[in-house]
């Protein structure tokens, strides 16, 4: 099976998911900001959007220097915005995710893992909220294409997915005949949960069978 890169797919991702998220970012209070997220611990709602909006800049201005999004590096971007008000960091981003799809589209698929990447941070800001839709909503068909593709570009191990969300079972990742596929039956944003290594608390129930969930972690 030879898959054909969607090269707006990433972009895309972006795109929706930007109209979603920012309006939602509006109104919020600076407590709101300031609420810690269980998927990153360390950093606050504040700091997952002022990496997201550096990440973003970063693909626009191509400026990718040595050690480029390394835990390191995302942090002095974080401390880099410290000075900013909480809506120039919104400002930033807003911009970023309309403006990086058409450089991720030019990147033949480099960069592509980059836009499933903020849009499961989005979800990590989402369920700190308390917010509907995290790691799902309407980019969830996008987001599902581009990790099924990621993975078995990659080699990662592999996964036959029945999804409540999908007609046709998902096939993620690659054994080249050395492996049997594993399984999951549920639904998209779980298995996202398990893709990202995001906590599985309050997930609708599972069934993951022939892999470990560790093992899934596309992030660590």
């Amino acid at each position: 099976m030879h898959d054909v890169r969607d090269p707006e797919q990433p972009g895309r991702l972006l795109t929706i998911e930007r109209d979603a998220l920012i309006p939602l970012l509006r109104g919020r209070t600076g407590e709101d900001f300031a609420r810690p997220v269980a998927a990153c611990p360390g950093w606050t709602v504040r700091d997952v959007l002022a990496h997201c909006s550096s990440a973003l800049t970063r693909v626009v201005e191509g400026r990718f220097e040595e050690g480029v999004f390394s835990p390191e590096s995302n942090d002095r971007d974080i401390a880099e915005r410290a000075g900013w008000s909480d809506a120039q960091v919104v400002d930033e981003l807003e911009r970023g995710m309309g403006a990086a799809g058409p450089v991720i589209a030019r990147a033949e698929g480099k960069l592509d893992i980059l836009a499933v990447g903020e849009w499961v941070h989005a979800g990590d800001v989402r369920e700190t909220f308390g917010e509907p839709g995290a790691y799902g909503g309407a980019g969830l068909p996008d987001a599902l294409a581009l990790l099924a593709r990621i993975t078995r570009e990659r080699g990662h191990v592999p996964l036959h997915a029945d999804l409540d969300d999908l007609d046709e079972p998902l096939r993620l990742g690659e054994s080249g005949g050395e492996r049997p596929p594993g399984r999951f039956i549920g639904d998209g944003p779980t298995l996202v949960r398990l893709y990202a290594g995001r906590p599985l608390d309050g997930a609708p129930a599972f069934e993951l069978a022939g892999v470990e969930a560790k093992e899934l972690n596309i992030f660590a």
